[in-house]
């Protein structure tokens, strides 16, 4: 995001966060929350075959209404995300379920198109698939419900989710409050549902039931690979792990500001933050002590190896990450290793070489690897070979246009950001609209209402042509 920009959303949040700030609200009977897969398919069955019905105007009182109640409830959403699942942090986690309900496209990203000509008019519209199942994750868990039920309501959809189980209260509590803003603006009971206890059973119930015409994963390869084996329209939202380089034309001092924002942003959660970087060596040495001015802590010699335990465990000698420590704060990793550190530390930094496991593992961690390099040549093969072909996400910060491009064509990510930090790849701070299913590995990148319609064409020949 733009410095003064995120610095003013900060700082109201912080100012929120004091002793008037918002308890954290556990509700019970949600709406749209089933104790079995079964009913919550019946349920959105019905509610779909009503919705129908419903104009596109219709659809957008209902968006609008939830973007309404995301944003008056987003400190809520955000306390219950870091409560239930020990991962992220509540003000950042506040400006990106604000991001959701603001830059979320609407009914307006449904284009028709339209042919003329001597042999008539042909109309293509977007239409609905009908009822979509949707999973979701532990790291975005009510941003992905929220985002996902906005866009698929737009497209004229019913959903059913399928939750992370360790993110099933703050899923499940967005859902409700998508059932609140539902009803309010006037639309059917049950439009988005979910079930109290998702497991891989209901998962596998959601992905096999007829009712279901189209499915959506945000998570990791093992779920991507199952809804693109379930035989229907899939779009699957998978790992990544996305390289930053710095070239000697970047402007040094913005870069590590940009690069120490992006990689701490919600402690590393987002797929798109930088989780490697590799900087020319004639400005590393400026690179690292601008970021420790902005609240990096560089670590060296054998405190990277203690680090590395905290984090990774190995497995047969391929190194896993250690699901506790995802989404920690930064200060908490130096802690663990016998360093003490304040809260103000937003990331831990290091210098390895480019096959330490830092560089080699998507950790979703506020830790990040710097490798040194002599040419743009070594860094975009580094950086090639460190995305391990995900084609998730990249960034850079040069001046250099040829560098801009090369490195550009070949990344070949979904999401490419230069000059900036990650997080502008979704709109904080750029241009373009915000998503939290990024569809790399299906090809629909960044997912909005037109992503989850089928085009239907209408031909009339010999008429309503007026030229």
């Amino acid at each position: 995001m733009e410095e003064k920009y995120i610095s003013e959303i900060v700082a109201n949040v912080i100012k929120s966060m004091g002793s008037d700030a918002v308890p954290i609200v556990k509700k019970t009977n949600q709406l749209g929350v089933f104790d079995s897969m079964t009913d919550a398919l019946n349920a959105v069955n019905k509610a779909y075959l009503e919705f129908k019905n419903y104009t596109v105007e219709q659809r957008e009182q209902m968006i609008s209404k939830i973007r309404e109640f995301t944003l008056n409830e987003a400190e809520n959403l955000a306390k219950l995300g870091v409560s239930e699942t020990g991962m992220g942090r509540v003000e950042d986690k506040i400006i990106k379920h604000q991001l959701v309900a603001n830059k979320t496209p609407g009914t307006e990203d449904l284009k028709p198109s339209v042919w003329t000509g001597d042999n008539g008019m042909t109309l293509v519209e977007m239409a609905p698939y009908g009822v979509i199942g949707s999973i979701t994750p532990s790291t975005n868990p009510s941003e992905t419900v929220l985002c996902n039920s906005m866009g698929m309501i737009a497209g004229g959809n019913g959903v059913v989710f399928n939750p992370h189980p360790g993110a099933k209260e703050t899923a499940n509590y967005a859902v409700d409050l998508v059932n609140r803003a539902i009803l309010e603006a006037g639309g059917p009971e049950n439009l988005v549902v979910s079930v109290k206890n998702p497991t891989k059973e209901s998962s596998d119930e959601m992905m096999n039931s007829p009712i279901v015409r189209m499915l959506v994963a945000t998570g990791g390869p093992g779920v991507v690979h199952a809804l693109l084996s379930s035989g229907k329209k899939a779009i699957g939202a998978g790992a990544g792990n996305p390289p930053v380089i710095v070239d000697d034309t970047a402007d040094v001092e913005k870069a590590a500001k940009d690069i120490v924002n992006g990689a701490s942003f919600d402690n590393n959660l987002p797929c798109i933050a930088e989780k490697e970087c590799f900087v020319f060596r004639n400005v590393a040495d400026r690179l690292i002590s601008t970021m420790r001015s902005n609240g990096a802590y560089l670590i060296t010699g054998s405190q990277i190896d203690k680090l590395r335990d905290v984090c990774l465990i190995n497995k047969d000698g391929k190194y896993v990450i250690n699901k506790k420590w995802v989404g920690k704060d930064a200060y908490k990793f130096l802690n663990a290793i016998g360093i003490e550190a304040d809260k103000n530390v937003k990331l831990v930094i290091c210098e390895t070489d480019a096959n330490h496991p830092f560089v080699q593992v998507e950790m979703m961690m506020p830790v990040l690897a710097i490798v040194r390099v002599d040419s743009i040549d070594e860094a975009i093969k580094l950086a090639v070979a460190a995305e391990h072909g995900c084609r998730h996400s990249a960034h850079i910060h040069s001046k250099n246009v040829d560098n801009l491009t090369r490195f550009a064509r070949a990344v070949e990510t979904t999401i490419f950001v230069k000059n900036a930090p990650s997080y502008a790849g979704i709109g904080a701070g750029g241009e373009g609209y915000t998503t939290f299913t990024i569809a790399g590995p299906t090809g629909e990148g960044l997912t909005a209402a037109h992503s989850f319609t089928r085009a239907r064409r209408c031909v009339l020949v010999d008429g309503l042509h007026i030229v």
